[in-house]
């Protein structure tokens, strides 16, 4: 566990020997550190030789469904990513997240309030199912370090020319890679896979990103 302003909340950590880094992963809004995706996800990091630390956010720690405020959140992201560094060994740490939790990271990231080595994205929320004019983008081209969108191509929360758009305008930094026919929770319709087996088969891609750009 680790302190917040809303008091502490829990966090799981899973170290291979001599990891080649450290990726701290938040969950999306509807469901916790301990749901079978992040699980599937950072269990199949650990067997890729990848460090992962993922922790709740207070409002799910403190069994609530609303998230908290985003000056609540972002507070979360910087202790988890706080507690990662101090327990790291001279491996860099990054900043993940599923739909929401990768949101915060990423405007965390923009503002400075946490210095990940990069950011790997698990469905991006990019804008509200149906309404792609609310488009959330503007702070992502003040990040510079290393940017991994794997996005649903069937994801409602983002519109795949929006997304494919706004990496393009990102330029080197960034880098899409759609799964077709994947929803939000990279479900696909008519394919019969349990959120374990989900998570888990974005593990390779992430890894490879992160090898790419130590």
């Amino acid at each position: 566990m680790f302190d917040t302003v809303k008091g502490p909340v829990s966090a799981r950590s899973l170290r291979p020997p001599s990891p080649f880094a450290t990726l701290v992963v938040a969950h999306g809004a509807g469901a916790g550190m301990d749901h079978p995706f992040i699980v599937g996800f950072a269990g199949a990091c650990l067997d890729e030789g990848l460090a992962t630390l993922r922790f709740n956010f207070q409002y799910l720690e403190a069994g609530r469904r609303a998230p908290d405020t985003e000056a609540v959140l972002r507070d979360a992201w910087r202790a988890a990513f706080e507690a990662a560094s101090e327990r790291r060994e001279r491996e860099p740490v990054w900043a993940s997240g599923k739909s929401l939790g990768g949101r915060i990271a990423s405007m965390c990231a923009a503002d400075g309030e946490i210095a990940p080595a990069g950011l790997v994205f698990l469905g991006y929320p990019l804008h509200p199912p149906g309404k792609p004019e609310r488009i959330r983008d503007e702070h992502l081209y003040r990040i510079e370090v290393p940017m991994l969108f794997l996005q649903g191509a069937a994801d409602p929360f983002a519109s795949p020319e929006l997304l494919a758009g706004v990496v393009d305008r990102l330029g080197d930094r960034a880098t899409l890679i759609p799964f077709e026919g994947a929803g939000h929770s990279f479900e696909v319709r008519g394919v019969k896979r349990d959120p374990l087996a989900a998570g888990a088969s974005l593990a390779a891609p992430a890894v490879a990103f992160i090898r790419d750009h130590p």
